[in-house]
């Protein structure tokens, strides 16, 4: 119930959140004391020392879930948090681009979430709310989105009925499905990567060293091992983070659900899509395979963990698929069917290989910019989502006549028109400045 001033009572996290820190806290406890430790003093003074860093952490963690609350104030959400120095983070719901719903495996084993927000301009992923329930993270993310005007006002519960006695509601309508990728799919497509295609080879060619100079030392195989855990790390961790990934389409946003041991809900704001870029690799081309990743303004480009910004749109999937997708994204736009012109004849000076697969062009929406010899790429860039416009020269391209045409974005990366002819590059740079502007002026005027 709100207070008498109006504001709403402080909120705490699930009582549970101190054990799931604590779990946490246990790895990186007996991580840090290594095996090592455990030799020198025997299991029984091991053991004590990882009870004392345990309990400690607990005790730690009980006291910081104590100190630690939320509540909406207006349009802000405020949160609380801190143990000896105390810190109260306002975050205005106007800059709110997104709010997620994450669920690693600890949350996962005992019903728990993580809600993560995302604002425009922020450095990280800004008021984690590590944990809530299930029910009570998808209503909090579902009100905090409808009173930053990005999705549907959340109904409110009447006396008497069971959500107002805290039995959880049923969930909101999904949305439209746009597309869910098949497992099957997946686990095939990173087999075809250069690093699960390689690996066998790999592995025959260091078992034939092995063999042949007759060492097998522990140092030696371990190393091997290592390595070649390395190798496949990328792979697994791709398989992993997209399991059952699922495309939904809700009013102006598309929702985002991935992943195996660590589940995650994204929502991405069409409004906020900066580029669409779509990859061929090599070994996909052969079923006719595409990869599709976004970049969205007001995510942190310089988050730690890259699986925190939602730049996925299409794992793999077959052209139809591609072409659909990107027509959701930008609509109007085919992705089977841009337009592009590929450097002057003389640029193959500077690309003997990919001069014929490079290139650039205009469509009624997007521009267009092509890369890539061996992995081909297409990137889309709205032009009403062009921040500047820049014309690069190196010291090969002069004697060439050649110049480069960077189209950039507020996400950073944007695309880029490569070796095109000088005057060519100037009158594109042009063309894309004009038509930024116009797209910017109908974006303002709707």
């Amino acid at each position: 119930m709100p207070s008498a001033d109006g504001e709403e009572p402080r909120q705490r996290l699930h009582p549970l959140s101190p054990a799931l820190h604590g779990a946490k806290s246990l790895v990186v406890v007996i991580a840090g004391l290594s095996w090592s430790t455990l030799s020198r003093v025997g299991f029984g003074w091991f053991a004590l020392l990882v009870t004392v860093f345990v309990l400690g952490a607990t005790v730690l963690s009980v006291v910081s879930w104590w100190n630690t609350g939320y509540h909406l104030v207006g349009r802000e959400l405020r949160v609380y948090e801190g143990l000896l120095w105390r810190r109260t983070r306002a975050i205005p719901l106007e800059r709110l681009q997104a709010v997620e719903v994450v669920r690693p495996l600890l949350a996962q084993l005992t019903g728990l979430a993580e809600l993560r927000l995302e604002v425009v301009g922020g450095g990280k992923t800004e008021a984690p709310l590590a944990y809530l329930s299930v029910a009570e993270a998808t209503a909090l993310r579902q009100r905090l989105l409808a009173v930053a005007g990005r999705g549907p006002a959340p109904a409110v519960a009447e006396p008497g009925t069971p959500a107002a006695a805290g039995v959880p509601a049923e969930p909101a309508p999904a949305g439209r499905r746009l597309h869910v990728v098949r497992n099957q799919d997946l686990l095939v497509s990173q087999l075809l990567t250069p690093q699960a295609f390689l690996l066998p080879v790999g592995v025959v060619f260091v078992g034939a060293q092995f063999l042949s100079e007759g060492s097998w030392s522990f140092v030696a195989v371990a190393s091997t091992l290592t390595a070649m855990a390395g190798v496949v790390l990328q792979p697994i961790r791709r398989v992993l983070d997209d399991w059952s990934f699922r495309l939904d389409r809700e009013d102006g946003t598309l929702r985002v659900h991935n992943g195996l041991l660590e589940t995650r809900v994204q929502t991405v704001p069409l409004h906020r899509v900066q580029t669409v870029r779509a990859t061929w690799p090599l070994l996909w081309r052969m079923k006719g395979w595409l990869r599709l990743r976004l970049e969205v303004a007001g995510y942190s480009a310089g988050e730690p963990d890259d699986r925190n910004r939602p730049d996925r749109l299409l794992p793999v999937g077959d052209a139809g698929t591609g072409v659909m997708v990107v027509a959701e994204v930008l609509p109007g736009v085919r992705l089977d069917a841009l337009p592009g012109t590929p450097p002057p004849s003389r640029a193959r000076w500077l690309r003997p290989l990919s001069r014929k697969v490079v290139g650039a062009g205009l469509d009624e929406r997007v521009f267009v910019a092509r890369s890539g010899l061996v992995t081909r790429q297409v990137t889309l860039v709205p032009y009403a989502r062009i921040q500047s416009v820049r014309v690069t020269q190196g010291p090969a391209q002069r004697l060439l006549r050649l110049a480069t045409v960077h189209a950039d974005t507020a996400g950073g990366a944007g695309a880029a028109a490569v070796d095109r002819d000088v005057a060519d590059a100037w009158e594109l740079a042009a063309e894309l400045t004009e038509r930024s502007r116009a797209a910017r002026g109908a974006d303002h005027r709707r």
